[in-house]
């Protein structure tokens, strides 16, 4: 029904993505898809700009639409008063961090991880703490061990990538509920980036964080959108789920101060129609993101399996071990720059852990 094979030229359009490699280099680094949003996202927008009219408005069906799709695909319906908004999640996490912190207070992130975690965990006169995923040669888990030897009573908050970038983990609900306990005893929120739980492949399952229990639904923070999703970055949406009311309330006053608790009126319809209509789009995708993955597995395994391809769970993101190729990071960034002809993400930037690894956006 929908064509995942049409070329979209992406040239003169101010593409972060494609402006930032050279003509003849492949852009596979940010997470941006090159597919078009769903028609019905597009003919919603379409709809709204023909009325010509742009004034300050509301956030009308957008919160029931999240709620409904979140019930229908989680089994977790979040109530609608529990549900603010942010520009982005990054901007929605560094909002948090202002509101749920003092200077001096410490947070704990899971490297190789998300590159902006980084700096947030450091933001507010914060001390960031690592956590290392473990990695076995095939597979990451959480370290709860080493966690407990880093956590003190100065540690305030937890950023939990779920599903993770790079790694492309979907952490099982064992898993996240074993964090989940360790944090309630010791008072730690945890403060989930789900925005890539929508893509998840056969075989694995997202659990919302905030669903395993009454008691973590208090304490934990779960924040989403539909940006990738439905491929709608630069509309700039996304859901601040807060279960706890002075949690809520001291973000709520936070992005007030910010000025930007009036939503864009573009992202609004966008939102909505993505929610609303969005699901047989995204099937469809998810089946043409699995043949992408066998598709380059099959690759690397004929033709260069030297590099190993840690098998993913989810998102659209791979994460390439070329460790054995014994090159420093540099040279490995500029061989595949300049020989391949590919623009990778290094993975380097992912902090602890990274070295020797490349992510690839493979949609």
């Amino acid at each position: 029904m929908y064509d995942f094979d049409k070329i979209i030229p992406r040239e003169n359009t101010y593409s972060l993505k494609w402006d930032a490699a050279e003509k003849d280099v492949l852009p596979m680094w940010v997470a941006d898809m090159d597919f078009q949003a769903p028609p019905e996202v597009i003919a919603a927008l379409k709809e709204r700009v023909e009325h010509g009219v742009f004034g300050y408005g509301g956030y009308g069906g957008w919160f029931e639409a999240l709620a409904k799709w979140m019930g229908k695909r989680y089994g977790w319906r979040p109530e609608l008063e529990w549900i603010s908004t942010s520009p982005g999640v990054v901007a929605g996490l560094l909002m948090l961090v202002r509101a749920l912190t003092e200077p001096g207070d410490k947070i704990v992130i899971q490297p190789p991880v998300y590159r902006p975690f980084y700096y947030i965990a450091r933001s507010n006169g914060c001390d960031l703490v690592e956590n290392p995923l473990y990695f076995d040669g095939h597979k990451y888990r959480m370290d709860l061990d080493q966690l407990k030897k880093v956590v003190d009573s100065q540690v305030k908050l937890l950023i939990l990538c779920s599903p993770h970038n790079p790694v492309g983990r979907v952490w099982s609900r064992e898993e996240l509920a074993e964090l989940g306990e360790f944090c309630l005893e010791h008072e730690i929120i945890i403060i989930a980036d789900e925005i890539h739980s929508d893509l998840v492949l056969p075989g694995y399952k997202h659990t919302v964080l905030t669903s395993i229990s009454t008691e973590m639904e208090e304490q934990m923070i779960v924040c989403n959108a539909p940006s990738k999703t439905f491929n709608i970055p630069g509309i700039h949406a996304s859901n601040i789920i807060i279960p706890n009311e002075r949690f809520r309330s001291a973000y709520q006053e936070v992005l007030r101060g910010s000025g930007l608790s009036l939503p864009n009126v573009f992202a609004v319809t966008a939102v909505e129609a993505a929610y609303t209509y969005g699901e047989a789009w995204l099937e469809e995708l998810l089946r043409y993101i699995e043949g992408n993955y066998q598709l380059v597995a099959t690759y690397l395994a004929e033709r260069i399996p030297e590099v190993k391809m840690i098998e993913p769970e989810g998102t659209y993101l791979l994460w390439l071990d070329f460790r054995s190729l014994g090159l420093q990071d540099e040279e490995l960034n500029v061989f595949i720059r300049e020989k391949a002809k590919l623009l990778l993400e290094s993975g380097t930037i992912f902090g602890t852990g990274g070295s020797g690894f490349q992510r690839m956006n493979i949609a």
